[in-house]
């Protein structure tokens, strides 16, 4: 994080990423200063509800954040930059998305958490969208453009107010992670009771295992003995607000639709208690780690790995075979993950896997037989994109085998 005041001084002359967070409630027009060499602005976290139009003047700016201000309308300028290919205004006011406001070179729009409810049929013309997120808003209809983007392979749609199915969104030839839980066309009155439900009181939170956008994983204790569960359990406590991938809720009736399975994390038990969403679940045993890291800026929609991380191509046949069966496990009970990511996936030294994360999961068995095909379709993409990204890592004397052949077939 960078300061006004060394912004100001000409401290930061020549820095190609730029992040100023002090409640400012005009852009800075000391940021013009770095406009020969300046690619990533974060101006998330102030009070900013404009932009100048002399934002044009950054002509190497890349990336640009402002999420968490006050913006109601996304601003006309940024359609004109040229160089622009990412924009994040998750968590603004934003009603309105003009025409123009979007790049030429737009590759991940994100305005998650804002109160838009029409989109511009310019969005369909931006045909090097990858990564589109728009989860949390009240869209109603989406352009009838969006056909048009061959190249999309992320699309959150959850927590809107969509009356019908996206049709034309299914035949998108690379989309992979799809979530859409939200929405009045999925809407489920199927009561989902897998697991028993028990009372707050039953147990004690311990340490923080993890936190997602969804809430926070607790190790936990039982305040008296148990015969009914494990002796080792985990609770996640559902945060209250909508999150980048949809409501907390649809997470957690997928989750107990899709039941157990030996490498899906096992839930136990539902938490009574009057507004708070909590999942009783099995302890992970502590050697097992994550299979990889999430995507960077540069990769955009594809896991990335730790620098010198490499698999063996048998690890990486276990770990496919496993990920293939806890596919058609989702997907024979109609709940499509939305997520299948190497960065959810947990392994240990013996190449077993464990997967989680149903945070953009989404229920279909309400959609027509047609759209259910769709959307398992869009999905083993997904699977086809995790077997590939593994591959990438494999080590350099087992890419010449037979199994690496018959692997990368297989990958998309």
């Amino acid at each position: 994080m960078h300061t006004l005041a060394q912004l100001n001084a000409g401290e930061l002359a020549g820095i190609t990423r730029l992040s100023l967070s002090e409640k400012l409630t005009e852009f800075p027009t000391a940021i013009f200063t770095l406009a020969d060499s300046l690619e990533i602005l974060d101006l998330s976290h102030n009070q900013l509800s404009t932009l100048p139009d002399e934002i044009t003047q950054l002509h190497k700016l890349k990336i640009i954040f402002a999420s968490h201000n006050c913006f109601e309308t996304l601003p006309e300028a940024l359609g004109q930059c040229k160089s622009l290919e990412m924009v994040g205004f998750k968590s603004n006011q934003i009603k309105v998305v003009p025409e123009q406001s979007l790049p030429e070179k737009l590759r991940w729009l994100i305005l998650t958490d804002n109160q838009i409810e029409t989109l511009p049929e310019s969005l369909g013309e931006r045909s090097r969208l990858q990564k589109l997120a728009l989860a949390g808003n009240r869209l109603k209809t989406l352009p009838s453009t969006l056909h048009q983007l061959k190249n999309l392979e992320l699309l959150r749609l959850s927590a809107n107010q969509l009356t019908v199915c996206p049709d034309q969104l299914l035949n998108l030839p690379k989309l992979a992670w799809f979530a859409f839980a939200g929405n009045p066309f999925c809407q489920s009155d199927v009561a989902i009771k897998s697991v028993p439900t028990i009372k707050s009181a039953s147990y004690t939170l311990k340490n923080v295992l993890g936190q997602g956008a969804s809430g926070i994983i607790y190790q936990a204790s039982w305040n008296a003995s148990q015969s009914q569960f494990p002796t080792d359990i985990a609770v996640k406590v559902f945060k209250g607000e909508v999150t980048s991938d949809g409501y907390p809720q649809d997470e957690l009736q997928a989750c107990l639709k899709v039941g157990n399975h030996p490498n899906l994390v096992q839930s136990l038990a539902q938490v009574e208690k009057p507004d708070t969403l909590s999942l009783i679940m099995d302890l992970i045993p502590a050697h097992y780690k994550n299979l990889g890291l999430p995507p960077c800026l540069q990769s955009c929609t594809r896991d990335t790995f730790p620098v010198g991380f490499s698999l063996s191509i048998k690890q990486i046949d276990k770990i496919v075979k496993q990920m293939q069966a806890v596919f058609e496990h989702l997907h024979k009970n109609q709940v499509c993950h939305g997520d299948l990511y190497a960065h959810n996936t947990l392994v240990d030294e013996q190449a077993n896997i464990i997967f989680g994360d149903f945070g953009a999961a989404s229920m279909y068995h309400m959609l027509t037989a047609e759209q259910q095909h769709k959307v398992k379709k869009i999905e083993f993409r997904a699977l086809q994109y995790f077997t590939d990204d593994l591959l990438s890592v494999c080590v350099i004397e087992d890419k010449k085998g037979e199994v690496y052949q018959q692997l990368k077939m297989l990958s998309y």
